[in-house]
């Protein structure tokens, strides 16, 4: 990793492939996808574990992909071409992503089990000041990926644009990506089929998913007869199930909520608990029975001025009354071990905090897939499922390798919107006199914390005292033409070896806001 003057570029790529090594998913994955002992032969699961690492670096194609291998020699093995990654991923049939599906469910239960050995347990959700413990949940959301390009199932969307319509599940405890199905453009919103299908994925991928308490979070687009028939049947004498979905409002719900009364009105509450004034929650059940619907489903609406945004939606009905009606369907009743869960104002903010999701698919677009590589569809189907093993390889560092050697401020970061091109990270560690291991790099293009540190734990303190100190010096990379031919020679750090780039040293007496002292305390050792 490191040449004669001591350079390290993306040094991130260590904590991500050692995640992915000691969690067993490197192991698992060579397990259920082809081997050889054949000379020039490239593991598949080493070809997989790979792409999903440099997505996390930025990489946005197969040949970005291929770029990390050359700073990462030691690391990653023999290189593998972007031909070699193409044909691993259009090899992924439906046969060999169930055998990966149940690979992956194998190594999460692992790291669910250190989770709960963590100080802080395992993250249970917190809504409304009440921290929903056992719970495990579970948020299903659509989004869109654009294409500029005809590629195999590319459809115009029913954003009027032109692309996929893939449909997720997320795990809101972990952010963890749990199922993804990829889908054609013109995929409905509100298919069922693809829900169940979804839903289904998702917990096989939750330890103990047959016995235990399970809240499953939809949009508008999950209020059908088929879907919440189907959530009402995954209740047994063993696991328990509850629910909210958006509800599309109706002439008949709207005349419903006319004949609520005005003391029926309460006001709402944040996240935290608090009073949200201006903001009012109604229990809407007894006043808009339907036939057809599951028996003991319960309907919650919120009232809200309406912004500027919101005025050309507005029905007759809410311009009259100057208010902005959102409904929620759920069957909870009540959820055990948590005081007041029954409420209106409570189920209305549980519902709520279901818009975490869409950080969740900010994220996975950040790292992945914002573009979807190929004109085959079984090559953008493998690329989905490498770009959701990218997106929980962060969230998995910190229980895995502890927060000793992880900076645990980065788990509010998140990726920006446009990664662009892979860009590498040079280090240059300076006055190290004993041999240092890195062990993360917070340079991942997160701009939560806004600092940028490299943690260095060296074999053995190189002081006395009860500090060592250790400088680290960090380049940044020019802007670079992109060139159409992809030559290593041309990237940053070997331009930085030839001495091509060379960084103007600091004045000795003038300090840099790019060098910083890191302590290392050796009690940490």
């Amino acid at each position: 990793m490191a040449d004669g003057k001591r350079l390290v570029g993306h040094a991130g790529a260590v904590l991500l492939r050692g995640c992915a090594d000691r969690t067993g998913l490197t192991g698992a994955l060579a397990k259920v996808l082809p081997s050889s002992t054949v000379a020039g032969w490239r593991g598949r699961a080493e070809v997989l574990v790979h792409l999903a690492v440099a997505i996390v670096l930025g990489a946005s194609n197969l040949s970005e992909a291929e770029q990390p291998q050359l700073h990462h020699r030691p690391l990653s093995g023999p290189e593998a071409s972007d031909s070699t990654a193409r044909r691993a991923l259009a090899a992924l049939d439906e046969a060999t992503l169930a055998k990966i599906a149940k690979a992956r469910a194998r190594v999460r239960r692992h790291v669910w089990g250190l989770l709960k050995l963590r100080p802080g347990g395992f993250p249970w959700l917190t809504v409304a000041g009440k921290r929903l413990r056992g719970w495990i949940v579970i948020d299903l959301d659509a989004t869109v990926i654009t294409s500029a390009s005809k590629k195999a199932g590319a459809a115009v969307t029913f954003k009027k644009t032109y692309g996929f319509h893939p449909l997720a599940a997320w795990c809101a405890n972990t952010t963890e990506s749990l199922a993804m199905l990829l889908r054609p453009g013109n995929a409905g919103a509100n298919t069922v089929a693809d829900h169940i299908t979804v839903l289904a994925d998702a917990l096989a991928q939750i330890p103990g998913s047959s016995a235990a308490k399970i809240l499953i979070r939809v949009d508008g687009a999950g209020a059908t007869h088929g879907l919440l028939e189907h959530l009402e049947a995954l209740n047994t004498t063993r696991r328990t199930v509850r629910y909210t979905v958006g509800w599309k409002i109706t002439e008949d719900d709207e005349k419903a909520i006319a004949r609520l009364p005005g003391m029926a009105w309460e006001t709402s509450v944040h996240q935290d608990g608090s009073l949200q004034e201006g903001y009012f929650v109604a229990e809407l059940t007894g006043l808009n029975t339907r036939e057809g619907w599951p028996e003991g489903m319960r309907l919650i609406v919120r009232r809200v001025r309406p912004a500027r945004r919101h005025l050309k939606k507005l029905t007759e009905f809410e311009r009259k009354t100057g208010w902005r009606y959102c409904v929620t369907a759920t069957n909870i009743r009540h959820m055990w071990g948590i005081a007041g869960s029954g409420h209106a104002q409570f189920l209305d903010v549980l519902h709520r905090s279901h818009a975490g999701v869409e950080d969740r698919v900010r994220t996975n677009k950040a790292m992945g897939l914002d573009n979807l590589p190929s004109q085959s569809w079984e090559v953008n189907r493998g690329w989905m499922l490498a770009a959701n093993i990218a997106a929980d390889l962060p969230d998995a560092a910190v229980p895995v390798l502890g927060s000793a050697f992880v900076d645990t401020g980065l788990c509010c970061g998140v990726p920006p919107s446009h990664p662009g091109h892979a860009k590498p990270v040079v280090l240059r560690p300076t006055g190290m006199f004993a041999r240092a291991w890195f062990t993360t790099t917070t340079d991942t293009g997160f701009p939560r914390p806004r600092s940028r540190r490299v943690t260095i734990r060296p074999d053995r303190p190189r002081s006395t005292g009860d500090t060592a100190v250790l400088t680290v010096q960090r380049l940044e990379e020019p802007r670079l033409q992109l060139l159409k031919i992809h030559d290593p020679r041309n990237s940053l750090n070997s331009r930085v070896l030839r001495g091509s780039i060379e960084p103007t040293p600091p004045h000795p007496t003038a300090p840099r806001a790019d060098l910083c002292e890191l302590p290392v305390h050796p009690e940490e050792l």
